[in-house]
């Protein structure tokens, strides 16, 4: 998976493997309640490696409105209710209060408590109004809990955002140096 690809020096079998190899904060709620290991699961870390670069930050739980609004650098309107965000749209484990004190304020979660939330929360979602509404699909498929509802490689390599991107020309370097100058 995203986390590990090998265990023990060998390459994990195509049939997959049921052991536990990738970073636990990675891995699907299905991996964690001890389904079988599939490439299929690599699929939720995918999403939520996709949520974590859009955010710059771990995204469970997802920061809170404030800390959005210093992340993007204005209020966040959720295109859907028309309302800005003052307080978090998403649920937080008991302990882990709104902050709005700056970026990633909020308690560090315990590793039974983060996996509890991987598995028992509804997982994290890009807001409308900061992202495409493309990218937010294709990435709400990858982070889908039901099994019966997952999207497999081929549909995903068949979304909207990626064909659209294979086709887009993107100046990666030039938007680097903007960046990279924008944080000096």
């Amino acid at each position: 998976g995203l986390g590990q690809t090998k265990a023990q020096g060998e390459l994990i079998p195509q049939g997959g493997s049921s052991s536990f190899m990738s970073t636990r904060s990675y891995m699907s709620p299905e991996h964690l309640q001890g389904t079988h290991y599939s490439v299929q699961l690599d699929i939720w870390s995918t999403g939520l490696s996709l949520v974590e670069m859009s955010i710059g930050q771990y995204p469970i739980p997802l920061p809170d409105g404030k800390e959005l609004e210093v992340i993007f650098g204005h209020p966040i309107v959720d295109g859907a209710k028309g309302e800005t965000h003052s307080i978090s749209p998403w649920p937080r484990p008991p302990g882990c209060p709104v902050s709005g004190h700056g970026l990633d304020s909020h308690p560090t979660m315990a590793i039974y408590e983060l996996l509890d939330y991987i598995v028992n929360e509804p997982p994290p979602k890009l807001l409308t109004g900061v992202f495409t509404q493309e990218f937010q699909e294709f990435v709400n498929k990858c982070l889908i809990k039901n099994l019966a509802e997952w999207a497999d490689l081929k549909m995903l390599m068949n979304h909207t955002f990626i064909k659209r991107t294979e086709v887009e020309e993107v100046d990666f370097a030039g938007w680097l140096l903007m960046v990279t100058f924008n944080l000096e």
